[in-house]
């Protein structure tokens, strides 16, 4: 994977491209919004990928992203995610 930050406005947002075999030649390039606001006590984190080509690959980048943001959850609250099933 390969990207460029193309928007960071700390604490609330970071806007990012997001390039692979599956992108490359997308047009235009993938991009992730990510905002963070707080909220009870915490933080909510919105992620929204945009520019993904087809039905396919948005689903496919869904069950991506709940995949890790449940792992890194996981090491946020002190546990362990185990080891990461797509490596």
């Amino acid at each position: 994977m390969a990207g460029e930050l193309v928007e960071i406005d700390p604490p609330n947002r970071l806007v990012f491209t997001w390039t692979g075999r599956t992108t490359l030649l997308s047009r235009p390039a993938p991009r992730v919004v990510i905002t963070l606001r707080a909220e009870n006590g915490g933080t909510r984190v919105v992620l929204r990928p945009h520019h993904l080509p087809d039905r396919e690959q948005r689903d496919h980048h869904r069950r991506g992203w709940e995949l890790y943001l449940g792992r890194l959850d996981v090491r946020i609250r002190g546990g362990d995610p185990g080891p990461d099933p797509n490596t």
